[in-house]
């Protein structure tokens, strides 16, 4: 028996209700079951029940067995005082307040229904990839989809704590902060951190200044990666070493934070190099990239926005020592939708939230005009049930698995809640 499923059937008053008797046979009746607190102090506050004609108003604490409360040193803590109900599966002892007097207890598992505690063992026991995985094509389509609008929204919020961070970092500058976020995500998943530290390493301002020459920003970029360092003797890299030597003297640039830059396993065309070109080409093309992104709600505006290449030596080079068909190496829609799911997007919403408007409907238009993400996890779920093929559907999996599936919180999922009911 787990905790957690005693504050499920508590906040959802899955048991029997009426006839309920405290361990030493005082009639209760429960008017208000209080609220869920997720934080320290007692499980439930504000509850108001009647035990023997007396009317309590106050905190419940839930516990797997009485005993808990001693070992979890309830009777040292002050935010226990108020409590008028200890509700446990199993009573094994009497729990008293610091005043002498005993503090009422609820024994559940004589008022809980034994298909519902089979539900809930079967599901949680499970040893599959997921504990719902033999029967997730059962859960009503509802369901499914109001859940994973939501998901797709908590993981927005979470992002946007990210984002919140790095906007007291940027001094409130929102340009600065979608600098960094799309080298982030120009980064990949390989060398996204690296590419972070990259952004972090120089104060926008110069960005700013460098803004309307691209070989001037491809020279902060490409020398702040620590790519000028080689000895190599051809026109565009001496001129852009030239140019970073100049700019670190000058500006007092360091880069002692910048994480190592990695071409290992990466195709050539999202080779670092390849994608630092394309963003100086970006930022020298599109001077208000912010506000332009703000005013955008459409994929097909993005693609417009984002079809952006690489400088001339880049069209026939992949890095400074290895040559290429000659190519203008154009940002392809497929990377702009990883842009508009892990920058725009997040951005647009963080934006919103901190001038106090809601523009959930739009994301949520904008979002389900991008195709699915394709990887190990959306794949397996796309197995075991039929889903939507866009890009809320894969976000909102994402953050179903890593928040739910994996930290086994079914009670918590709307899925697992749906389906212990069910059965």
């Amino acid at each position: 028996m787990q905790e957690d499923f005693l504050h499920y059937i508590w906040k959802h008053k899955a048991f029997l209700t009426s006839s309920l008797k405290t361990t030493t046979g005082e009639v209760v009746v429960i008017k208000q079951f209080g609220a869920h607190n997720l934080n320290s102090g007692p499980d439930f506050f504000n509850a108001q029940l009647s035990i023997n004609g007396q009317l309590w108003a106050g905190n419940v604490e839930i516990h797997v067995k009485s005993s808990d409360w001693y070992i979890h040193g309830h009777e040292k803590d002050n935010a226990y005082d108020n409590v008028i109900l200890h509700v446990v599966w199993e009573h094994d002892t009497a729990i008293y307040r610091k005043d002498n007097t005993e503090i009422p207890t609820l024994q559940l598992k004589q008022y809980v229904d034994k298909d519902l505690l089979y539900s809930y063992k079967k599901l949680v026991q499970s040893k599959l990839w997921i504990n719902c995985e033999s029967n997730l094509s059962e859960v009503d389509d509802f369901v499914i989809n109001n859940w994973l609008e939501r998901l797709f929204v908590e993981r927005l919020e979470r992002k946007s704590k990210d984002i919140s961070r790095l906007l007291q970092q940027s001094r409130n500058d929102w340009e600065a902060v979608l600098f960094k976020m799309l080298l982030k995500n120009f980064g990949l998943k390989v060398n996204g951190e690296a590419f972070l530290s990259l952004g972090n390493s120089v104060d926008y301002s110069l960005v700013r200044k460098l803004q309307n020459n691209v070989l001037d920003l491809e020279a902060l970029l490409f020398g702040q990666a620590g790519f000028l360092q080689e000895d190599i003797q051809e026109v565009y890299f001496l001129d852009l070493k030239k140019r970073f030597q100049f700019f670190k003297q000058k500006f007092k640039l360091n880069n002692q934070g910048v994480l190592p830059i990695r071409f290992f396993r990466l195709r050539p065309s999202n080779f670092p190099t390849i994608r630092l070109s394309q963003f100086a080409n970006l930022y020298v093309a599109e001077h208000q990239l912010f506000s332009k992104i703000m005013s955008l709600n459409a994929k097909d505006d993005f693609y417009k926005l984002f079809n952006k290449g690489v400088t001339t030596y880049w069209k026939i080079h992949y890095t400074f020592n290895s040559t290429s068909v000659n190519s203008n190496k154009i940002l392809t829609k497929a990377f702009v939708d990883l842009l508009i799911i892990n920058t725009i997007i997040p951005l647009k919403f963080s934006y919103a939230k901190s001038r106090g408007e809601n523009i959930e409907d739009g994301l949520f238009e904008l979002i389900k005009e991008v195709n699915v993400e394709s990887n190990v996890i959306v794949k397996k779920y796309m197995q075991l049930r039929s889903l939507e093929k866009n890009a809320l559907t894969s976000q909102a999996l994402l953050q179903l698995k890593a928040c739910y599936c994996e930290k086994n919180k079914c009670l918590q999922c709307a899925i697992g809640n749906s389906l212990i009911v069910k059965n």
